[in-house]
């Protein structure tokens, strides 16, 4: 049996910050891991990948590397370092070679029409339609509460394309939010079989890891102790 994977690095996605980890993190603490939440800017891919792999770098030992949303996209690149053991996906963008998140959105369209652009090069999501698109199944305070408080992703980010997929050549865990107005669902179990990922489905919202942080932590913890160490 492979040995446990002790550190799992989190990496949040598009509009979002780290914090909406918080109930994953406590329960993989509690399981005895050492975690990480990464927070990148979403003001660059660049930028975004220079802090997540300091995140990485700074556990100083195999890590299982989780991203959601346009998180997918950051670890699709970073998940090459030779620290990362195994790739996890919370309904995000498990790219492929060219590929961004722009191009997938545009090849199967997610549900919400409520992606902005702004005159700074960033896109918002319409606090209006937040709670729908975004997170429908967690309170309606907290989704709320991230509508006020979302971080824009640039267009860099959004529109970069993927050069090398680390989940060609890693072993990769995907979980397919079924309501998700965020991502194409379709999209999503498309990505997931193409990575030959290990995948499950659950009925969620795009914020599948704050509804469901049990089932989040279970595929997680899946990985941590089935994917042999870097």
């Amino acid at each position: 049996m492979a040995q446990r994977i002790n550190n799992v690095v989190l990496v949040h996605g598009a509009f979002a910050d780290g914090s909406g980890w918080e109930a994953v993190a406590n329960l993989l603490k509690k399981d005895g891991y050492r975690v990480s939440v990464a927070q990148p800017p979403e003001t660059s891919y660049a930028d975004d990948q220079k802090c997540t792999k300091a995140a990485i770098e700074a556990m100083g030992g195999p890590v299982v590397l989780v991203g959601h949303s346009y998180g997918g996209s950051i670890i699709t690149e970073a998940g090459n370092h030779p620290n990362v053991a195994a790739l996890v996906y919370i309904a995000a963008f498990a790219l492929d070679e060219g590929e961004s998140c722009a191009s997938i959105e545009q090849a199967l369209p997610q549900a919400s029409k409520a992606f902005m652009p702004d005159s700074n090069g960033n896109w918002w999501i319409d606090q209006a339609h937040f709670v729908a698109d975004f997170a429908a199944d967690i309170p309606k305070e907290k989704a709320e509460f991230m509508a006020i408080s979302q971080v824009p992703i640039s267009t860099d980010a959004f529109t970069h394309k993927v050069k090398n997929p680390a989940w060609k050549h890693k072993p990769t865990w995907y979980m397919v939010a079924t309501e998700d107005r965020s991502i194409n669902p379709d999209q999503e179990r498309m990505m997931a079989k193409r990575a030959n990922a290990k995948t499950v489905e659950v009925k969620a919202s795009h914020v599948a890891y704050m509804a469901h942080p049990e089932k989040t932590v279970k595929l997680i913890e899946e990985a941590a102790t089935s994917a042999p160490a870097a």
